[in-house]
């Protein structure tokens, strides 16, 4: 298999002494003092017995000790198992068990969730402070190379069952998305990419692979907040920002002066788009580059090129160059127009699941539905079967529901998306319950907000008497849009 000198280590050779990563606060790091310290964290990791091929999981927020963690693994020839700081310890207790993680590794503002999540964990493993490791200045044997088929990331995403599955990511996939990336945005000298994004999600993490794959620097902030994000792309020369709708609007409101000629655009992912926002983004004459992928993808598969930001509205592109897409209805290629399953193909396709079976097809079937124009270019119409997005977040109905039955006085439970004007969807639940026993809104959510991570605890309880399902027994979501429009609620307690 094909292997290339390590990529931070090609940027130390060849600009050691050009800005890496700008901080919120103004501080700065060179690509030389980004590569020395890596490697320092990455001798720290050796130390406590971090093998190659071992799994280590990661509960950090985005700071610059992510970006070291995740290069010093590289280094080691570990893999990073990267955790969502939005879960709950619950949540997370089963992804490091299913994960097979040697160690978990936490920062200082995530050390309790990490001793929670440990205390519900079944494994017997160490939890280590990043700001502890010892960065050694002994020299010990690094990797110097990096094998392209070889696994570096495992991202978890949540499952129609309500089980949450781990993406196996090669360096191999990281690669080819942002070489298909700058294929299809291109790339300049000048070039500096905005870093808003949760790094432990493929959207933010896609943004530190091209940081170190192009040698561009990137502007890294601990969270979205539009007012600095404008203050960076209008006086600190941010040519590139990735966001999600939510963000895009916010940007658009605080926004008190036009973005300068040299901010290239926005891209814009997470779920459908409201074609409003688009076209407000339009009259301010902000390019926005609507991109299409999941995290099987590494990111981006399918991306509106700059040329036609304005001129396909609504369209998430064409497939990029290594990449291709099928529009497919029971397996047969879809006419023109003709909504049907998207399927893809390409290096930046994950190979598969861990411990999970993954499909042996040549295109991998997203679920999600979409049609092409006359001239091939992209528009998605809806998401995972009856996945919602929630400002950004993949939220699957089961894995609410599962929790939801476990609350005293619940026999039946059902889960929707309902549009909302700042996180795009957020998720309602619809409760049978059991008769002559005291349950109430008060308490189902009390018990879902110890049992999941904030942004998919439900916003509303709606008390029914019969679940609408088909005849095979599943739930009929379409029709409980309806129960709500039509005001019925039961109340119980």
């Amino acid at each position: 298999m094909i292997e290339i000198p390590h990529w931070l280590e090609k940027q130390y050779d060849l600009q050691p002494d050009s800005i890496a990563i700008e901080m919120d606060g103004g501080e700065s790091f060179t690509f030389k003092e980004l590569r020395n310290d890596s490697r320092k964290l990455a001798n720290g990791l050796l130390k406590k017995g971090i093998n190659p091929g071992d799994h280590v999981a990661f509960l950090s927020a985005n700071h610059l000790d992510y970006v070291l963690f995740i290069h010093a693994v590289s280094y080691v020839g570990a893999v990073a198992v990267c955790l969502n700081v939005r879960l709950s310890a619950k949540e997370l207790a089963y992804q490091i068990d299913d994960s097979d993680t040697c160690s978990i590794v936490v920062d200082s503002q995530y050390k309790r969730l990490g001793e929670r999540a440990m205390k519900e964990s079944q494994a017997d493993i160490d939890l280590l402070k990043v700001e502890q490791l010892a960065k050694s200045e002994e020299t010990m044997e690094v990797r110097e190379t990096l094998r392209l088929d070889e696994r570096f990331t495992m991202m978890y995403t949540s499952g129609t069952t309500g089980k949450p599955k781990a993406v196996m990511h090669t360096y191999g996939n990281h690669w080819f998305s942002a070489i298909a990336s700058a294929l299809n945005l291109g790339l300049t000298d000048k070039d500096k990419w905005l870093v808003c994004l949760p790094l432990f999600h493929v959207g933010g993490f896609s943004l530190i692979m091209k940081n170190v794959i192009y040698g561009m620097p990137i502007v890294l902030l601990e969270k979205f907040d539009a007012e600095v994000v404008n203050e960076k792309i209008i006086h600190h020369q941010v040519t590139l920002v990735s966001v999600v709708t939510v963000m895009l609007q916010r940007l658009l409101k605080n926004r008190k002066q036009a973005y300068p000629i040299t901010f290239r655009g926005a891209l814009l992912g997470g779920g459908p788009v409201p074609e409003p926002l688009l076209k407000e983004a339009y009259k301010a004459n902000i390019p926005v580059f609507q991109t299409y992928g999941m995290t099987e993808t590494s990111s981006q598969i399918s991306t509106l090129r700059p040329g036609d930001a304005f001129e396909k509205l609504g369209s998430a592109g064409k497939a990029l160059t290594p990449a291709s897409l099928s529009i497919r209805d029971d397996g047969k290629p879809c006419a023109p127009n003709e909504v049907g399953e998207i399927h893809v193909k390409g290096p930046m396709v994950s190979g598969g699941y861990y411990r999970h079976h993954y499909q042996d097809n040549e295109y991998l079937a997203t679920g999600d539905l979409g049609y092409l124009d006359e001239e091939g270019f992209l528009f998605v119409i809806d998401r995972v079967k009856d996945m919602l997005i929630s400002g950004g977040e993949n939220v699957y109905p089961a894995e609410i529901e599962s929790v939801l039955l476990e609350v005293d006085g619940v026999q039946e439970a059902a889960v929707t998306g309902i549009e909302h004007s700042e996180w795009g969807e957020v998720p309602v639940a619809f409760i049978v319950a059991i008769d002559d026993h005291p349950v109430t809104e008060e308490k189902i959510q009390r018990y879902c907000k110890q049992r999941l991570a904030g942004f998919k605890v439900p916003v509303s309880i709606h008390f029914i008497g019969e679940i609408p399902r088909n005849a095979s027994n599943k739930i009929v979501r379409r029709k409980l849009h309806s129960l709500i429009e039509k005001g019925e609620n039961r109340e119980h307690k």
